[in-house]
């Protein structure tokens, strides 16, 4: 798989970062995000308008996630649940619509994400068992696989993270390679043949990624953190 193309070079001393299209594609949607979160919640009223009534049903799905899967004590991983659900579905059928490559093409990307749900997991765990309570469920059931409890915990950001980049990534490569079996053929078979093949790699496969990364950010929050309570 090619890498992504590097737009540009930022120069900070010696160090040189390169911006590739994955990260300017990044920026894109995060820009987009706060410009639509500050327009959508913006005059917040009892009466809830159109506009209002939106947010209120896309909070309330999101809710109903977290409690059908975590339990109510565990609301404070709402915003969370929700960011990371709206950023990795854009990140993965966004840039579908202007024709450039998905972020999550970018290894870097995933396992960013996944690195940041892995902190997360042990910290809440920390937070809710304390440091002791936390190191002692390394070695449960049994003292002897305290070494193989830490290989699971840190096969978790190494999972997340291939899981969405090997999707995604396979899914491009199909496409790219059909669109090169079409390449000698005329136009519109090239225009119509990829559709379903689009709709199937980047908009159903990539709903379906970002619910399970989701998925396993939750039940790992939940099931790390009560095995280190007991």
């Amino acid at each position: 798989m090619e890498k992504f193309s590097t737009l540009f070079t930022i120069h900070l001393g010696s160090l040189n970062i390169p911006i590739t299209s994955s990260i300017v594609s990044q920026w894109v949607i995060i820009i987009f995000l706060a410009i639509l979160a500050i327009v959508m919640t913006s005059n917040m009223k009892k009466i809830p308008s159109k506009k209002q009534s939106a947010v209120e049903m896309l909070y309330g799905a999101i809710k109903n996630l977290v409690e059908g899967n975590m339990g109510k004590r565990y609301t404070s991983f709402i915003p969370y649940v929700g960011t990371l659900a709206i950023y990795i579905i854009l990140i993965n059928i966004g840039p579908l619509a202007l024709g450039v490559r998905t972020p999550s093409e970018d290894l870097s990307v995933p396992a960013g994400l996944a690195i940041i749900t892995f902190v997360l997991v042990q910290y809440n765990a920390i937070r809710k068992a304390g440091v002791g309570k936390y190191l002692l469920a390394y070695g449960k059931p049994a003292a002897p696989l305290f070494a193989i409890n830490i290989i699971e915990r840190l096969v978790l950001p190494v999972s997340l993270s291939l899981r969405l980049f090997g999707n995604m990534t396979a899914g491009a490569v199909i496409v790219g390679m059909v669109y090169s079996g079409l390449a000698s053929m005329a136009w519109p078979a090239q225009f119509i043949i990829p559709i379903p093949l689009h709709a199937f790699f980047d908009l159903f496969d990539g709903s379906i990624q970002m619910l399970v990364f989701v998925m396993l950010t939750m039940m790992n929050i939940k099931i790390v953190a009560e095995e280190a309570e007991e």
